[in-house]
């Protein structure tokens, strides 16, 4: 009884050790990537507001030119 009772407790223990191992190799790999996404779409996003911008100036210009 309890060579079954230490091999039960062995084996719950390797197996929450290597979950617990693996749930955290995951985590920092997923960073540094979501980070880069969020710079890129930041970028995209200022990009996108200044072209707006210039085009609105652009109409104004030719909207204040005589004719």
């Amino acid at each position: 009884m309890k060579k079954v009772l230490a091999l039960m407790f062995a084996l719950a223990l390797s197996i929450s050790m290597s979950s617990f191992a693996f749930a955290q190799a995951d985590k920092p790999a997923d960073k540094p990537a979501d980070k880069k996404e969020e710079k890129a779409k930041s970028k995209k996003a200022k990009k996108e507001k200044k072209a707006k911008k210039d085009e609105m100036k652009k109409d104004e210009m030719k909207k204040e030119e005589p004719k």
